[in-house]
């Protein structure tokens, strides 16, 4: 809030009050000309009637008194002001904190012997990732700025278009997504577009969780677009929406593991960490994000296969480094 230099009370008759309402009304703290006429009517009309001069500054009761900002909630500058602070903090906020839950946890460190993993690889990717925040933030402010400003679908009451539907619209906002983001990333991999936008996250041959929102400012708003536009053609309510987009980060940051766990009852179904990995390492393949309809609608699936595992030509670096060891003893 940016404070105004006027003071008014939050009620016509303030407890302890030893003023009378329209001294309240003249108690200022120095402010511009300009500032001034956005109250000057008021403070004319109270002039015109009689009241006794104002006591001390010791004599004053100013705890009732309540600060105006000068920029309204309405007021767009404050609000586009408001979701650059609040989105900005929250998205390193979830990348730090699930990426580093991820790369402590899940992500396998031999990855990291991979001969295609580049050196400070870790560190570049996070470098990448805080870069891409601020521009990938500015591009998404129009979005968020027509939801505050009530142009969306979102709504409130989970009651108001029934419990079945807000069940619903959880699998419909995924796949939804889902195939609207194939596109999208399918197109980024056109030529004429790769080289200029996409190309900076293929960088990372064997990312890691760090990856994940690793690439270029307009890379990642375009591969948000669906989750946003969604809410302009579909209701969703707020909280479901909130924790869409919570899920839809922590989804991210799974599937840059480099995992390639294979074999499980979902592999068919499921756009996992083994299929992003795949797509990595083979560039047109695996282009969805939570399944695997879009790419096999597409002809652009490739089933993830154990002999496929990028760890299996760290293990056997490192049985040649053993061999190559036990010859010298």
């Amino acid at each position: 809030m940016v404070p105004a230099s006027v003071f008014i009370s939050p009620s016509p008759s303030p407890p302890n009050a030893n003023i009378s309402q329209s001294s309240v009304t003249s108690i200022v703290l120095p402010i511009s000309e300009q500032q001034a006429t956005t109250w000057h009517w008021h403070h004319h009309l109270v002039s015109l009637l009689p009241h006794p001069p104002l006591p001390s500054n010791n004599d004053i009761d100013t705890s009732f008194l309540t600060p105006i900002s000068a920029w309204p909630r309405d007021y767009i500058p404050r609000q586009l002001l408001s979701l650059s602070v609040i989105t900005l903090i929250g998205i390193v906020f979830l990348y730090f904190i699930f990426a580093g839950l991820s790369y402590k946890y899940i992500f396998n460190h031999e990855m990291m012997n991979h001969p295609r993993f580049l050196k400070n690889q870790v560190k570049l990717e996070i470098q990448c990732s805080l870069r891409a925040f601020p521009g990938m933030t500015l591009l998404t402010l129009p979005w968020f700025q027509a939801e505050v400003r009530g142009y969306s679908k979102l709504y409130d009451n989970p009651n108001e278009y029934g419990l079945a539907y807000l069940i619903f619209s959880i699998p419909f906002f995924l796949v939804f997504t889902d195939y609207g983001i194939y596109w999208v990333h399918r197109t980024l991999h056109h030529p004429l577009i790769y080289k200029f936008v996409h190309k900076p996250h293929h960088k990372w041959l064997i990312p890691t969780p760090f990856a994940s929102h690793a690439f270029h400012p307009l890379d990642g708003y375009l591969q948000s677009v669906p989750y946003h536009l969604f809410i302009f053609l579909f209701p969703l309510q707020r909280w479901v929406y909130l924790g869409l987009f919570v899920f839809v980060n922590f989804w991210s940051i799974l599937i840059h593991d480099s995992d390639m766990i294979t074999g499980h009852a979902l592999e068919n179904v499921i756009n996992g960490p083994a299929h992003h990995t795949l797509h990595h390492l083979y560039f047109t393949v695996n282009y969805g994000q939570y399944f695997t309809w879009a790419d096999r609608w597409g002809g652009s699936y490739r089933q993830p296969a154990s002999d496929l595992d990028p760890l299996l030509e760290v293990l056997a670096a490192k049985e040649a480094k053993k061999k190559v060891l036990g010859k010298a003893e």
